[in-house]
């Protein structure tokens, strides 16, 4: 296998890791310049649209929210996320692995997810330097 064809199955599998699938409507919140470059590309080629940023108000299937530690109130931006998400939407928070900076404890998400309404279902490594959460809402409110 080339090397070229081994760093694009990587991609593949970086959005891929988080459920995504083709014709999603990914919605971006939180991006800087430290959010993961070949996460963001992976996820626009699997789904096959380009990431809608923060201040749109179209439908979502899914919220990408980057989020560090200092970055403010989890709570009020879980509940920001939620007004454009679909019925059956999902939202991603990514977050710092333990050691690097701007590391934000599970804990916290959990916290936050459950005063938002949302309930916890799975945590991967979406990139090298980045952890994801995935929050739903209960299966009783969708």
């Amino acid at each position: 296998m080339s090397a070229t064809a081994g760093q694009a199955q990587g991609e593949r599998g970086l959005a891929e890791r988080l459920g995504l699938k083709p014709g999603q409507v990914v919605q971006e919140i939180g991006w800087d310049e430290d959010s993961d470059e070949e996460l963001r590309q992976s996820i626009e080629e699997l789904t096959g649209n380009e990431l809608v940023d923060e201040d749109s108000e179209d439908v979502v299937d899914v919220v990408l929210l980057w989020w560090r530690d200092g970055d403010g109130d989890l709570f009020d931006a879980l509940s920001d996320a939620m007004t454009g998400l679909a019925d059956a939407g999902q939202i991603w928070v990514l977050t710092p692995k333990v050691g690097r900076e701007g590391h934000v404890e599970p804990s916290d998400i959990g916290e936050d997810a459950t005063t938002a309404g949302l309930a916890q279902t799975s945590s991967v490594s979406a990139a090298r330097d980045w952890s994801g959460t995935r929050l739903v809402a209960p299966k009783g409110r969708r």
